[in-house]
Parts: structure tokens; sequence; C-alpha cells
């Protein structure tokens, strides 16, 4: 063990954990099924970015036959930074993972990803993929691989540049238009009419702070991830990629089907849309047991 310290809880049968870390303090939950221990192919991790542990309460409660692990990324949820930083890179989170897997004691594990914990993944595997046995990337969001890259780069930094001006509401109705969009991005994109905040019932009124974790913290570095394909290619990890059926034309289904492309595998569909696994969390609702059904299946088929 490093110098992690353990807390339990009572919430959901799980047990607490924290580590820390150069410039952060990391939260991570083990819950399920321990009859099999913390290590080897008993162990389940669920990851998104920046969505935190509570994310995946629903999806985790069809996995009780695993060890399942789930954290809060560096800046979200209980896992406080004090590095100073305003932004994260995939290669920082990607060594927070190594850490909390190498704390657990556990590997290689697997790992279902979503969103920019999918891209996070892809990161540590370049560089550890000894640590992981079977990832499923399930719609990591690097606008770099696109082939409208440019545009979809430019409206991505537009959000951005939003958020910094006008705040959290009109940022984030410009990142929903964004992330929602189905096909191509045109070059003048940023010149459309920007879409109003109360369309989607957030704030519209300016409240001073610039710390989110999604518009402020993770959205650039994120979204302009350049996988190293030869890494991924080369690494022992089982790599699948998957993308939502409802998904189909957004940005981050495109960017998981040039992946899969580029790594010379099929891309897998999963139920549902990018937020598939969610029951209730954070108000929205996907197809979690038609998603749960099929993440059993895949992760069956790699080993």
């Amino acid at each position: 063990m490093t110098d992690a310290t353990e807390e339990r809880t009572t919430m959901a049968e799980a047990e607490t954990r924290t580590l820390t870390v150069p410039g952060a303090t990391l939260c991570y939950d083990i819950r399920g099924d321990r009859t099999g221990g913390t290590t080897g192919e008993n162990v389940l991790f669920l990851v998104g970015s920046p969505m935190d542990a509570a994310g995946f309460a629903t999806l985790a409660s069809h996995f009780t036959d695993r060890t399942v692990v789930t954290y809060d990324p560096r800046g979200t949820g209980r896992s406080q930074r004090h590095d100073g930083a305003t932004q994260l890179t995939p290669q920082e989170h990607a060594d927070d993972l190594r850490r909390v897997i190498e704390d657990l004691g556990a590997g290689p594990v697997d790992v279902f990803a979503s969103s920019g914990g999918a891209v996070n993944l892809l990161a540590l595997v370049e560089r550890h993929g000894e640590l992981v046995r079977t990832l499923v990337a399930h719609e990591p969001p690097t606008a770099q691989v696109l082939q409208d890259r440019e545009a979809a780069l430019a409206a991505i930094a537009d959000i951005h540049a939003t958020y910094q001006r006008d705040g959290v509401g009109p940022g984030m109705a410009k990142f929903i238009a964004v992330s929602s969009r189905k096909g191509p991005f045109p070059a003048d994109w940023a010149d459309e009419p920007a879409p109003d905040p109360a369309d989607f019932g957030l704030p519209t009124q300016d409240d001073g702070s610039r710390d989110d974790p999604l518009l402020a913290q993770n959205l650039l570095a994120c979204t302009g991830y350049q996988p190293d394909f030869a890494a991924l290619r080369a690494a022992s990890t089982h790599i699948v990629v998957a993308a939502g059926q409802e998904s189909e034309g957004e940005l981050a289904a495109r960017a998981a089907a040039q992946i899969a492309t580029r790594l010379g595998v099929d891309l897998t569909v999963f139920p549902s849309h990018h937020g598939g696994f969610l029951g209730g969390e954070y108000g929205q609702h996907g197809a979690p047991e038609d998603f749960a059904k099929a993440l059993h299946q895949v992760l069956g088929n790699g080993n």
C-alpha cells in the first residue's frame, strides 16, 4: 500500500478509500463480490471523466458477481486538487488511474470507461497496458481523429471561449449543441446563432465561477487528445471500442468509429446513447439493464 488511508461507508455497501497522489487526494470505492479477491480477473473498474463514481451506481448494481471499483477523477466529487493548476490532461488522469490500480493491489483489471474516461484509459493503456486486461472504451470524444477535426476543434474552442467569457450556462448550452450534433461540423459553426441556455434549463446569469470540471478543467485536453495507435496496437490489452446505437453521427460516436478503424477492430454497438448505462443518475435515463447485459457479454468474450 502507498500512503493511502481507508474509510468505510455504508452507502451502497461500498468501502471508500482515499489515496494521496502528487497534487491531489483521490477517492475510490470498492463494492460487490470479493470472494475472488481484489486481484486479477475478478476486478472491474467503471471509469468516467469528468463524471464521478456516483454516475455508475446503477451499472455497478448489475455486476454483483465482480469486485467493482469506481472513483472520482481528480478535481471532481470527493477527489480534491491541490496542485494549483486550472486544466487536466488525459496523461495526468492516466497516472492517477495507475496509482489507484496499484494501490488496490490489482492488475491486470477489466475496465469499462465512458466518454472522457475512455480517453484517459487509452492514455493509460499506451503506457501501462500490463495493468488493463480488457478495456471497453465507450465513445471517447477525441476530435483529433475526425475527418473534420479542424472544424470540430474550432467548435470546441468556441465552447471554452464562451464559458470563459459568459459563464457556465452559455458554455454548457454550446457544449450540448456540439456534443449532440449529428454529422460533420461546418467551418463556420462558431458564427451560427448561440443556443439559449434557458432552453436547456441552464442558468442565464453568470455566477462568476470558472472552475467547472468539464468546461474549465477537462474539455480542451480531452477532445484534443491524439491516440498513439502504434502503442495501443502493441499493448497486451484487449481493446473493445464501443458506441451507443442512438449516438450514430455524434462527435463521440464518430470518434469511436475512427479509433476502431485505426486499431483494426470492429466498432461494438451498445444499446441506447452516450449515457446508456445511466438509471436516473443526474436525471438521465438510458437502458441500463440492456447495457449491462451487453457489457457482460463483451467482457466474457474478452476473457
